[in-house]
């Protein structure tokens, strides 16, 4: 029988974790990230070292440039007293769940309070955002574009970008729906986009922005996308109100498959 990831060793102590992160970020010896010298500093000793040593573990100095360092320094994980392996196993389940991973989950399973569980989850998913990407598509590629609505239901009801809870409607339990716009590059990138409005308006400067001009878009035939050819190398689109969903190659069943786990996802 298979052995499970969690049982890792670097899952199980902050140890082992330091030494799994500094396999990973130093393959060639130690990087000192004020000078970039690489493999000139020497490890001080930490607890269960020299006698009278105060170094904590994982302390490292440069030979350069004598300034001291650590694995942890300039990623998530700096100045940070949650264990190391706590962070580890917490990035591993955030990105090997597939619908997500709520912040009450993580709680539970690490062992850790709800606030700091909140805070690993959200410095986690600032680390993995892009910092100026490239746009979408270019040379042929295909972009399927959609909107949908998220809330609605009482279960599944979000709060507004203020903060405040959406307002009920006066008949039902419905609450007021948030409007997401998406694209997904087949083979590629999924980009959502929190919209004040679904009108051409509001999604043609997105898609500008953020598609390359030669590829080939597929919507459905709602009107804010017509005359999408102008922009692009191509627009085709599937007719959802004749219960058309595919012909040949057209088809936005992409989008609706990451629309059905976006919603699924933790709030």
């Amino acid at each position: 029988m298979s052995k499970s990831n969690l049982n890792s060793p670097h899952f199980q102590s902050a140890e082992s974790a330091r030494e799994y992160l500094e396999a990973i970020r130093w393959p060639d010896g130690p990087a000192c990230p004020h000078c970039g010298v690489v493999g000139d500093a020497y490890r001080l000793a930490g607890k269960g070292g020299e006698k009278g040593s105060r170094a904590r573990a994982g302390l490292l100095k440069c030979g350069s440039c004598r300034k001291q360092f650590s694995v942890t320094v300039g990623t998530v994980f700096e100045r940070s007293k949650i264990p190391l392996h706590k962070w580890l196993l917490a990035a591993y389940l955030l990105c090997s769940s597939k619908k997500g991973m709520s912040s009450h989950q993580l709680h539970r399973t690490l062992g850790v309070t709800y606030k700091t569980a909140w805070f690993m989850a959200h410095r986690i998913r600032e680390a993995m955002r892009e910092i100026n990407p490239p746009k979408l598509g270019g040379g042929g590629a295909v972009v399927e574009a959609d909107e949908t609505y998220i809330g609605g239901k009482l279960r599944n009801r979000h709060r507004q970008s203020d903060g405040r809870q959406p307002k009920r409607k006066r008949r039902g339990p419905a609450f007021a729906k948030e409007r997401v716009f998406s694209l997904v590059e087949r083979g590629g990138k999924v980009r959502s986009f929190h919209v004040q409005s679904v009108t051409a308006d509001t999604l043609r400067p997105i898609m500008r922005e953020q598609i390359e001009a030669d590829t080939h878009i597929y919507t459905d035939e709602a009107s804010h996308y017509r005359g999408l050819d102008e922009d692009f190398s191509g627009h085709e689109s599937v007719k959802h109100t004749l219960n058309e969903y595919v012909r040949g190659n057209v088809t936005t069943n992409g989008i609706e498959g990451y629309f059905s786990i976006l919603k699924r996802g933790p709030a």
